[in-house]
C-alpha cells in the first residue's frame, strides 16, 4: 500500500510540466501541441526470450522451452534463481540513461503475463486473477527511469494469456494448451491485465500508449496459419475493441495501439473505428525501404486519418537502418528497433558477449555432447546473467552513428583514434554511409519472398554492422575477409609528422592478389602485388614503401583489385 501510494505522489507530481501524448489527426502531439516523433527501441529479450536471443533456438525456441533445458542441468531452484538475476540485470538505470544518451526519446516495453499474473491453469479458482507483484515492480522501476530521463514508455503486450498465434516463439506460446483465442478465460485475463496497468498508469505523462497484442499470427478461417490472409479478423478486432473498453472505464487519456493480424500488418475487415485517441502500428523487416512498402500503412493512415507507427524493426544492417529511418522521417512516423539486448548481436546497440562455458551448455543442448555438471552449468549461466548488465555489455557504437548522424550528414568520422606511426586493424575503417566511409557488394539484407535468399550482409558476423564481412582469427583477432573486386575501405590516420612511411601488410590469400591504396581524392598512393599464402588463415607480411602521409589528418583508401584477400592490419612504420 506505501509503494502504490508512493507511486501515485510520484505521478500526479509529473504533471506540472505535461508531455502527455494524444493523437490530433495523423499525427502524435503532446499537450503544447507539439509533433512528436517516437525514436525508439524495444525491449526484446529482457522480459521474454525468444531463443535466438539466447542462441538456443535450434532446440529451445519458446521461453517455457529454454527454461525446462535450464531446469534439466540446474533444477528448477537454480533456474529460478538464474532468471532473477537475468531480469535483475536486463534492463537498469544505466540502459535507459544510455538510450537516452544515444537520442532515443521512447521505450517500447515487451511484456509477458506471466510476471503480472498467474497462467489460467495454475489459478485455484476458475476466472480467478491473482496479481505478481514482480512485473508491476519492473514496470514501475522502467517507468521512472523514462520520466527521469523524459522519455516515453509504450507497454507491449507481448506474450499474452494462451499465445496470440502460431508463431510460438514470439508469444511464449504452449501448443498443449488453450491459446488466447481458443480460450474465454484467456481473453478475460488479458482484459483485465489491461485494465489492471491503465488503473495503475492512468495518470503517468511519460506513458507513450498501450500496445495491445503483438503481432497477432493466426488463421480464423483462412488458409495461411500465420493469419496473412484473413479478409475479416472478426475476434481480434472484437476482443481489442473489449480491451480498450476496459481500459477507458479507468483510463480516458493514454494513446490505444492497435495491431493486425500477420505479425501485425494485415488490417482487413477492420471494423469502424471504435477510440478517438487511437494508433495503428505496423512491423516492418527485410524489405526494401522505399514508398511502396509503406503504401498500406500510408493508406490507412490517410483512410482512417489517426497516427501510424512502426512498432517493431531491426535485425538487417546498418545501410538499412540509416536508410529507413530516412524514410520514415520523410513520412513522420514514429519507430521502435529490435532488439535491445541478445547474445552476439551485431545488429543491435549493444552486444551480450558469450563465454566458452556457455558455449558448453549450448553445444550439449545441440548435439548431445558430455553433459556439463550442475556446479559447471550453474556458474556457466550466472555469468551470462553477470553479462547482461550495462557495464558489462559492449556498446555498438557504428550502429548508433547508422540510427542517428548517418541519416542526415553525409560525411565520415574515425571508428578510432589511429595514429602514424601504429598498427592499424583491418577492421578500424571509418564510421559512415556506404560509398563515403566503405564500399561492399553485400550490404544489406532483403527477404521478400523467398527465404532462401536471405543473407547475413557481414558474413562472418562479428563486430560490426554494416556490409563489410569480418572475421574472426583462432588467435581471437578480427580480420576483413571475402573480399571482392571494387571493394574498398576508408581510414583516418592522424601523422605525428609530414612524412613518407612503410606499410606493412598482413593478408592471406589463396591466389595472388592486388591492392591498391589511394587518398580520399583519389589519388594513387601505391599498388601491392599479393601473393598467394596459401589459405584464408595462413598469413604472410607485404610491404609497400614510399607513401606520403601529411602531418595531421590523413584519409586513405584501400581498394581491391581481385576477389579472395584477407586482411588483418597494415602497421605504419
Amino acid at each position: 500500500m506505501k509503494r502504490a501510494i508512493l507511486l501515485s505522489a510520484f505521478l500526479l507530481s509529473q504533471f506540472g510540466t505535461s508531455q502527455l501524448l494524444k493523437t490530433q489527426g495523423e499525427k502524435i502531439i503532446n499537450d503544447k501541441g507539439e509533433n512528436i516523433q517516437l525514436r525508439g527501441l524495444g525491449l526484446g529479450g529482457w522480459m521474454l526470450q525468444e531463443g535466438y536471443m539466447l542462441k538456443t533456438a535450434d532446440f529451445a525456441g519458446p521461453q517455457y522451452k529454454i527454461k525446462e533445458k535450464i531446469a534439466e542441468l540446474i533444477g528448477e531452484d537454480g533456474m529460478n534463481e538464474f532468471y532473477k538475476a537475468y531480469l535483475k540485470n536486463g534492463i537498469t538505470r544505466q540502459d535507459i540513461d544510455f538510450l537516452k544518451k544515444a537520442g532515443f526519446n521512447s521505450i517500447r516495453l515487451p511484456m509477458h503475463y506471466n510476471l503480472y499474473t498467474l497462467p489460467i491453469e495454475k489459478e485455484s479458482k476458475k476466472g480467478e486473477n491473482t496479481w505478481l507483484e514482480e512485473g508491476f515492480k519492473m514496470t514501475d522501476d522502467l517507468l521512472k527511469w523514462c520520466a527521469d530521463n523524459k522519455m516515453y514508455l509504450i507497454l507491449d503486450l507481448h506474450a499474452a494469456p494462451g499465445g496470440q498465434g502460431n508463431d510460438v516463439n514470439i508469444s511464449d506460446n504452449d501448443k498443449s494448451k488453450p491459446s488466447l483465442w481458443e480460450s474465454e478465460e484467456n481473453q478475460k485475463k488479458t482484459i483485465a491485465l489491461w485494465k489492471k496497468l491503465a488503473e495503475r498508469y492512468k495518470n503517468s505523462q511519460w506513458i507513450g500508449g498501450y500496445d495491445l497484442i503483438n503481432e497477432p499470427n493466426i488463421n480464423f478461417t483462412g488458409k495461411n496459419i500465420n493469419g496473412t490472409d484473413e479478409m475479416s479478423n472478426a475476434p481480434l478486432w472484437k476482443l481489442q475493441k473489449e480491451i480498450t473498453e476496459a481500459i477507458r472505464t479507468v483510463d480516458k487519456k493514454h494513446i490505444i495501439i492497435i495491431e493486425g493480424n500477420g505479425w501485425g500488418n494485415n488490417y482487413s475487415g477492420l471494423t469502424p473505428l471504435w477510440d478517438n485517441n487511437m494508433v495503428f502500428s505496423f512491423h516492418k523487416y527485410w524489405n526494401n525501404n522505399d514508398d511502396a512498402t509503406l503504401k498500406f500503412a500510408l493508406n490507412l493512415r490517410e483512410k482512417h486519418k489517426i497516427p501510424i507507427w512502426l512498432g517493431e524493426t531491426g535485425e538487417n544492417s546498418n545501410v538499412w537502418f540509416t536508410e529507413l529511418i530516412q524514410l520514415l522521417d520523410k513520412h513522420n512516423i514514429g519507430y521502435a528497433f529490435w532488439p535491445m539486448k541478445k547474445i552476439d548481436n551485431i545488429a543491435g546497440i549493444t552486444n551480450v558477449k558469450i563465454t566458452p562455458e556457455y558455449q558448453k551448455l549450448l553445444d550439449y543442448w545441440k548435439n548431445g555432447s558430455e553433459k556439463p555438471s550442475k556446479e559447471f552449468a550453474k556458474k556457466a549461466l550466472m555469468q551470462i546473467a553477470e553479462n547482461y548488465k550495462f557495464r558489462n555489455v559492449e556498446v555498438k557504437n557504428d550502429v548508433i552513428d547508422a540510427m542517428f548522424r548517418q541519416t542526415k550528414d553525409g560525411s565520415t568520422k574515425p571508428s578510432r583514434n589511429l595514429q602514424a606511426p601504429g598498427k592499424i586493424f583491418a577492421t578500424d575503417y571509418d564510421l559512415g554511409r556506404m560509398g563515403s566511409a566503405y564500399s561492399d557488394k553485400d550490404f544489406i539484407n532483403l527477404w521478400v519472398s523467398d527465404p532462401a535468399k536471405r543473407s547475413e550482409w557481414n558474413s562472418g558476423n562479428q563486430l560490426r554492422n554494416d556490409g563489410v564481412d569480418i572475421y574472426r582469427t583462432k588467435d581471437n583477432e578480427y580480420y576483413v575477409g571475402k573480399t571482392e573486386s571494387g571493394e574498398w575501405l576508408q581510414y583516418t590516420i592522424n601523422s605525428k609528422a609530414d612524412k613518407t612511411y612503410t606499410f606493412d601488410i598482413k593478408y592471406a590469400s589463396e591466389n595472388d592478389v592486388k591492392i591498391r591504396i589511394e587518398d580520399a581524392s583519389g589519388k594513387l598512393l601505391t599498388t601491392v602485388s599479393l601473393a598467394l599464402t596459401g589459405g584464408n588463415e595462413i598469413w604472410k607480411t607485404a610491404s609497400a614503401k614510399g607513401i606520403h602521409l601529411k602531418k595531421g589528418e590523413n584519409k586513405i583508401r584501400i581498394y581491391f583489385e581481385n576477389d579472395g584477400v584477407n586482411l588483418n592490419y597494415f602497421e605504419v612504420r
